[in-house]
């Protein structure tokens, strides 16, 4: 019988053992190739149900069948899917760069591919242990800019690059409140290191885990988070880089074929790189909420905090209908940067209220949440209403044909 020690590590007990049994000389290489390889392997393969978990969620939300014609259930479709992107015909304009073309979809995916090299899966399952972890990752995930006005640029076409500094515009402006929302965990922790992060949440106190989406500061991050998130990865309802309505459907309306499949693949794999940082930075890696519950596998924590923000990003698409330009620009400026600059004085308070500050437990602790909760909710109360008030909204008038 394996004990929940054994289930815990499996796998990299697997990895020690086929390092192992390798020469000497190439056990390096080995290893890295394994970590790679077992990176790319589970989140393509997370991709593929995704796209099914996706096409199905939607048709019930809408009142509609998903794919239910190859195999059962139309649980092969994403086979399909992948047999289509294979054999269908790639198109390149004449006057395109076919160079830099034919490079943008691989950057695209390959640099979201490293961001994953600092996310801990699972206890001692991390493929590189960085100090900066966290910027490491912030870093590396700004280089999607880049492979995405490649895209726009070199297919010479003016609705693509039109498309493509659109979508540059929206990830840039998102990615400020992205990093600023992570600002208090990296306060708080004292390290940049998405391993010490986790380790950090791990601890408990009567029972429960030390998650920082517990506390105040550490719940208006995450919601913070998840909304830069989700404008950072293009979806809905913050999908205008493919707002076919208006610029036929983006950076990639030059594509066809397999490379279009990569920029398919690469903003959900991209979703699944956001959703772990995260996961890593507010829900506790692979931490259980519950020191009781600390026999299931660490990596099965994960994949399941991971698996529950993919179904709300389902959620959302399938609820809510698509910002304007001006919309989303202003909601990024006017709203996201000062809550997340309102975070890191919560997060500040937080680290400064001690117990020897406000009083013993348990009325310490409890002054100590309120008066974090209330140095966010009050400016969040005025901000909404400041911005409230610069709307201008005619009174709408209906008109009928007689």
């Amino acid at each position: 019988m394996i004990s929940a020690g054994t289930a815990d590590q499996i796998w990299v007990t697997l990895d020690h053992w086929l390092v192992a049994h390798t020469p000497a000389p190439l056990q390096t290489l080995v290893s890295i190739v394994i970590s790679v390889a077992a990176i790319i392997v589970v989140f393509a393969a997370l991709f593929a149900l995704t796209t099914i978990f996706e096409r199905k969620g939607l048709g019930r939300m809408q009142n509609r069948y998903g794919p239910n014609r190859v195999g059962p259930c139309g649980v092969f479709q994403p086979i399909a899917d992948a047999v289509k992107a294979l054999t269908k015909e790639d198109v390149v304009p004449r006057s395109a760069d076919h160079v830099v073309h034919y490079l943008a979809p691989l950057v695209l995916v390959g640099v979201i591919f490293l961001t994953y090299a600092v996310l801990p899966v699972g206890r001692n399952m991390t493929a590189v242990n960085l100090d900066s972890g966290v910027l490491y990752f912030f870093a590396v995930s700004a280089a999607t800019e880049l492979a995405v006005f490649m895209a726009g640029w070199s297919s010479h076409n003016k609705y693509s690059l039109l498309g493509a500094m659109r979508a540059i515009a929206q990830m840039v402006s998102y990615e400020v409140p992205l990093l600023l929302s992570s600002i208090g965990v990296v306060m708080i922790a004292g390290t940049l290191s998405t391993v010490k992060i986790v380790e950090e949440q791990a601890r408990t106190s009567n029972g429960l885990a030390h998650w920082y989406v517990f506390t105040p500061w550490g719940l208006a991050g995450f919601i913070l988070f998840m909304i830069a998130a989700t404008a950072e990865t293009n979806r809905s309802p913050f999908d205008l880089p493919e707002g076919e309505s208006e610029i036929i459907a983006g950076y990639f309306i030059e594509y066809s074929g397999f490379k279009f499949a990569l920029f398919f693949l690469a903003e959900y794999i991209e979703m699944f790189a956001v959703s772990g940082l995260g996961i890593t930075l507010f829900l506790g890696g692979w931490s259980s909420p519950v020191s009781f519950l600390g026999w299931i596998p660490s990596w099965i924590w994960f994949f399941a905090k991971l698996l529950a923000l993919i179904f709300a990003f389902i959620w959302v698409r399938g609820t809510m209908p698509r910002l304007r330009m001006d919309q989303l620009m202003n909601f990024a400026w006017k709203f996201m940067l000062p809550m997340t600059l309102i975070t890191m004085v919560s997060a500040g308070a937080w680290r400064f209220l001690t117990p020897a500050v406000v009083g013993p437990k348990p009325l310490g602790g409890v002054i100590r949440w309120l008066v974090c909760a209330l140095v966010i909710f009050a400016p969040y109360i005025t901000l909404a209403r400041a911005l409230e008030r610069g709307r201008k909204i005619e009174k709408r008038v209906y008109r009928y044909a007689e």
